[in-house]
């Protein structure tokens, strides 16, 4: 009998069982595949509580108190599993490309600094002094977003779920939820490959294959996979110290002369191959901002699938109907920025703390 059985390995279920653990929760968390090996892999791993996030967005808050708990998370996590998660707070440049997208960040310049936000507008002389490598033929200017930065994704799963071993978590890898264990409309464990595993409540942080399992409990999370494909590279020149974001295309510097240049986003897409169609589209554009980079040496190729909702905001909350069954889903680009934030929440959600409004299920 376990206090918690999450359901899904990834960055969110990892951090999760991570906060459970510290506090002393009986936890086991089940992946149907490897730690990690989904959404939470293919991430770039920026953390755009600015870029990413309006500051009308009921996910504001949250989103800046996620990335503020990073510095701290990412000693705690070293200390704790040995892993460095690689984060870099050199910040997030979103680019204009014509005069009307910078018309239109200079505006989101204002709006930033009214809600108390570190955000300067760059115009294109003090934007090429600050990445002298960006092509001054299609790069207008750009909005800088100091306070922003990236972490390893990969890394960050993995540290979460080493750490959580460490307090005292179980994992279950290569082992599937079937279902979810009811009594009188209460949670008394999960149905899975390896048999029945008892517990009091049930987290399903499996990102889009939430949905699956919710959907045999009667409630539909209006929730589906958008696919993003990218690729990485190597150059060694230093070729961007921030990271660079612009409608369409995204790159990201990092350790050992790498650089991860994404994502596409095709909805309800499902399968795991890479197009031509879409590596060149991202190859273009990048190579569009930063030239040099077609002179880069090849890395790999890979996709993944964010879980979107319906209205943009993650599920965070309890079945209406079935008592002790929980579901932490659906943070779309969101995932690595969100993660120890989510986990935080979760925790005090599971210990009786009022649900924030704009996640309950309805």
């Amino acid at each position: 009998m376990y206090d918690v059985i999450i359901a899904g390995g990834g960055v969110i279920g990892s951090s999760i069982a991570f906060q459970l653990a510290k506090r002393k929760y009986r936890v086991l968390m089940i992946e149907k595949d490897e730690i990690g090996q989904k959404a939470s892999r293919a991430a770039a791993g920026m953390l755009g509580a600015q870029n990413e996030v309006g500051p009308d967005s009921p996910l504001s808050r949250i989103a800046h108190e996620s990335r503020e708990m990073f510095p701290s998370l990412a000693e705690e996590l070293k200390c704790v599993s040995g892993i460095d998660i690689e984060l870099i707070q050199n910040g997030i440049v979103r680019v204009a490309r014509t005069e009307e997208e910078g018309k239109h960040l200079k505006q989101e310049n204002e709006r930033q600094q009214r809600s108390g936000d570190h955000a300067v507008w760059l115009p294109q002389n003090r934007l090429q002094e600050k990445e002298p490598h960006l092509s001054h033929h299609s790069v207008t200017g750009g909005l800088y977003m100091p306070g922003d930065g990236q972490v390893n994704a990969p890394a960050l799963t993995k540290a979460l779920a080493h750490a959580a071993v460490e307090f005292g978590a179980e994992i279950m890898q290569r082992t599937e939820v079937l279902d979810v264990l009811t009594e009188n409309r209460h949670v008394i464990g999960v149905k899975t490959t390896s048999g029945n595993i008892l517990a009091q409540k049930v987290i399903s942080a499996g990102g889009v294959w939430s949905r699956e399992l919710f959907e045999k409990t009667g409630y539909t999370l209006n929730m589906y996979p958008v696919k993003g494909e990218c690729f990485s590279v190597y150059h060694k020149k230093r070729l961007t110290t921030a990271s660079i974001f612009s409608p369409g295309c995204y790159i990201v510097p990092k350790a050992h002369d790498r650089f991860i240049i994404g994502a596409t986003q095709k909805p309800d897409v499902l399968n795991k191959s890479v197009s031509v169609e879409g590596l060149h589209s991202l190859m273009e554009r990048a190579i569009r901002l930063i030239p040099d980079l077609q002179h880069a040496e090849w890395g790999e190729a890979w996709s993944g699938h964010r879980p979107k909702t319906q209205t943009g905001l993650p599920y965070m909350g309890e079945h209406p109907e079935i008592d002790g069954l929980w579901v932490a889903a659906g943070h779309f680009r969101n995932g690595v920025l969100l993660a120890p934030i989510t986990g935080s929440l979760m925790a005090d959600y599971i210990e009786g703390k009022p649900v924030y409004e704009p996640f309950k299920l309805q």
